[in-house]
């Protein structure tokens, strides 16, 4: 049992969660490394989301409100540790939820597919195809999910499938920790927060941005902003802890 008082509890909740998950067959163990390494570069921007995120939150918003077909892609870690999150972004903004792995299982799709229904959100199956241009599982996904869309939220992605979408022409929004990711540094937009601080944010977003903030928030997104200050956030960090 975990002490609420304990100075990282959140972050101990959700390594808890992540490794139950792991053990029922939601996350991929390879998902277990990958919340470590999330992990340790929130620990750079003090386990905090940054003014620079905060705006790239309010900007995935308005690129999702304005978007004629949004998806909101899913995978393990993400259903573990934010289902809630997911189902009310989705109330927030219409998108569409899909269900999308590299270590792609229908065991797994499935587990997933039932936690996310049972926080309420809506979850599209039928039969995957192989429509992305890539060689691997992540190529699999519904036509009318990720194949239609032209904005895709990915939390906690991969490179290659974020390159892949923005090949495709598509609006690619990122939420990923690491800003010298391939993600990263390939999405349209990314917001460098952990994952059960930026949902609520963005549905915040979605809830209250007027039409002329979601317009002049479009209009200037520019994602070398928003990493450049991620940057510069974590190395003022790291210099200020060798003072």
């Amino acid at each position: 049992m975990i002490p609420e008082d304990h100075p990282r509890y959140r972050s101990l909740v959700a390594r808890e969660r992540i490794a139950a998950c792991a053990r029922h067959g939601v996350v991929a163990l390879e998902g277990v490394a990958a919340h470590g390494r999330g992990e340790a570069f929130d620990y750079l921007i003090g386990e905090t989301t940054t003014e620079s995120a905060a705006r790239a939150e309010q900007t995935a918003a308005a690129l999702l409100l304005a978007a004629a077909h949004p998806v909101i892609s899913v995978n393990g870690n993400t259903a573990a540790l934010a289902a809630d999150g997911v189902a009310a972004l989705q109330r927030a903004c219409g998108a569409a939820v899909e269900v999308n792995l590299f270590h792609r299982t229908e065991s797994r799709i499935e587990k997933i597919s039932a936690i996310l229904g049972k926080a309420g959100a809506r979850v599209l199956d039928g039969e995957a195809e192989r429509l992305l241009p890539l060689s691997h599982d992540r190529a699999l996904c519904l036509r009318n999910g990720i194949y239609a869309a032209d904005v895709v939220l990915v939390p906690l992605e991969d490179g290659d499938r974020c390159a892949a979408l923005r090949d495709m022409g598509k609006t690619v929004i990122a939420i990923d920790l690491n800003p010298l990711s391939r993600t990263a540094r390939t999405a349209s937009l990314t917001i460098v927060d952990e994952l059960t601080r930026a949902l609520p944010r963005i549905t915040g977003a979605c809830e209250t941005l007027t039409p002329g903030e979601r317009e002049r928030l479009v209009f200037g997104c520019d994602n070398t902003v928003f990493l450049r200050e991620a940057l510069d956030e974590m190395t003022r960090r790291l210099c200020h802890a060798l003072d």
